[in-house]
């Protein structure tokens, strides 16, 4: 079968890709070639493959960049073409290559693909796709408030005006720097602006908050995403980016793969007789990642239902609530255990979040099964 399949690599950019050609079982790699990236070219180019494939598979592969899944949906659109995604992350390099041009990265491209070394990764439908990057914008928009806090914060203590009474952006402290006199004008100027920037960005959030709630109401995702407010730490907005960035549990047949897929598991570096383990990999979604180690953190609490999550939890069926509560539990005993073993915090709340992932994919796997059926009654 192989001897019939034309394999193609692309090193992909904005505005042309690069595409390297290899034929059935011939070693040979062809000359890449420079394509523009706009359909018009893309369509006559994978006309010319079709012809010289003799109607044999053609089989073409680009790594994950700044086309994103785009361009796989345009080339499978314009003609019989199958299409890899690669993961960046897992390609294999060579350590003692200094010279690297788009020529060649299509050609060891093409190369890796026919071998078998790459990995693909796996594409959303275009609706959870675009779902997923409000939620990623969301986050952003969010570290950028962040950020400016710090900015007006480090502004006030280099004019030495230093807030005592009490935690930072409370409504107390909020009333505090809108009464702050300046005896030059460009403090005031500089300070206003800042001020501003803030409140602009907090408008943003607000915004997106409301997109995301909107998000969270639609019939495909409303079981998902409310079986995950039922765990403790989780408001909409991170239970809409974590159904949206996982988007298919299914496709970990474990919650070790989904804990390897969000980087937390550990690094390992063996060699003969010797074994040493690392920290976390940070290999896969950082998205996630960073939604987790927050959520981490509120299983120093001691378990209980508060205002909030018996709020959340109304309407829910019974055996999510049961799992959030297991999670709970099992979490705060683990967090004071490393605590009290001498453990550093951070590592704590990352081991937290490790094993809150194996509850989550216990949760999602129920909401799949649970959604399959409804679908299956309803038709």
């Amino acid at each position: 079968m192989s001897q019939h399949i034309t394999w193609v690599g692309i090193d992909d950019h904005k505005m042309n890709l690069f595409a390297a050609v290899v034929r059935g079982l011939d070693d040979r790699v062809s000359e890449p070639r420079r394509v523009a990236n706009e359909d018009r070219a893309l369509r006559r180019w994978l006309r010319r493959l079709e012809r010289e494939s003799g109607g044999g598979q053609i089989r073409i592969c680009y790594e994950a960049g700044p086309n994103g899944f785009a361009l796989k949906r345009r080339l499978e659109a314009l003609g019989a073409v199958q299409v890899d995604v690669i993961a960046p992350s897992l390609t294999p390099r060579r350590s003692g290559q200094r010279v690297k041009t788009d020529r060649r990265d299509a050609k060891q491209l093409v190369r890796l693909y026919r071998a078998g070394e790459l990995t693909a990764i796996a594409m959303p439908a275009s609706e959870d796709e675009s779902a997923r990057d409000l939620g990623r914008t969301h986050q952003q928009v969010k570290q950028e408030i962040r950020r400016k806090q710090h900015h007006i914060l480090k502004f006030l203590t280099r004019r030495g005006r230093i807030y005592r009474d009490g935690g930072h952006w409370t409504q107390k402290h909020r009333r505090w720097l809108k009464s702050q006199q300046w005896d030059h004008w460009c403090d005031e100027v500089g300070f206003d602006e800042l001020l501003v920037g803030l409140r602009e960005l907090e408008d943003r959030r607000l915004r997106l908050e409301r997109g995301l709630h909107r998000l969270a109401e639609e019939e495909s995702r409303a079981l998902m995403v409310g079986v995950l407010r039922c765990f403790h730490g989780i408001d909409t907005a991170a239970a809409v980016s974590l159904a949206t960035e996982i988007f298919d549990v299914r496709r970990f047949r474990s919650p070790r793969r989904l804990m390897s897929y969000l980087g937390l598991t550990c690094s390992v570096d063996q060699s003969g007789e010797k074994e040493r383990r690392g920290g976390i990999t940070k290999a896969g979604n950082r998205f996630v990642r960073f939604t987790l180690g927050q959520v981490a953190w509120h299983y120093r609490h001691r378990p209980s239902v508060g205002v909030a999550l018996r709020k959340r939890r109304q309407g829910q069926p019974a055996w999510a609530v049961s799992i959030a509560d297991r999670a709970h539990q099992r979490l705060h005993r683990r967090y004071w255990a490393l605590v009290n073993h001498g453990k550093p915090v951070h590592k704590v709340v990352t081991a937290v979040a490790r094993e809150l992932v194996a509850f989550l994919w216990e949760a999602m796997v129920e909401a799949e099964r649970h959604g399959d059926q409804r679908h299956e009654t309803a038709a």
